[in-house]
């Protein structure tokens, strides 16, 4: 079976004007190949149970792909029930540098923001 390519008004995550930033500097900075997306998704581990996933990476079979701003995004189908609505944003403080996720789905989030349980 083929990647699907999905056209979702909106997306299933949305970005910050910060994160859209971020990511547009490392994607120039990294040299990030044309053929790679940014990847979004959980994997299992982390405090709480499952950690978020965010990086480039090359499209495969079960993934849809979106567009957020200019910048090609994928997706495994199967994650999307688990970060649907959630915002990514980038902070750069004193004590917090880094991605953050806003996840309406979570029910238990880590105190360092980047696992969560559902």
């Amino acid at each position: 079976m083929a990647s699907e390519t999905i056209i979702s008004n909106p997306p299933p995550v949305n970005f910050t004007e910060n994160a859209l930033a971020e990511l547009h500097k490392l994607r120039a900075s990294l040299n990030v190949a044309e053929n790679q997306y940014l990847r979004i998704g959980v994997k299992g581990g982390g405090c709480s149970g499952m950690s978020y996933l965010l990086a480039f990476d090359k499209k495969e079979e079960k993934d849809q792909e979106f567009a957020i701003e200019d910048i090609p995004v994928v997706m495994n189908r199967a994650h999307s029930m688990y970060v649907a609505g959630m915002v990514i944003d980038w902070e750069e403080g004193l004590s917090n540098r880094g991605f953050t996720f806003s996840n309406p789905n979570a029910k238990e989030t880590c105190g360092c923001g980047q696992s969560f349980s559902s």
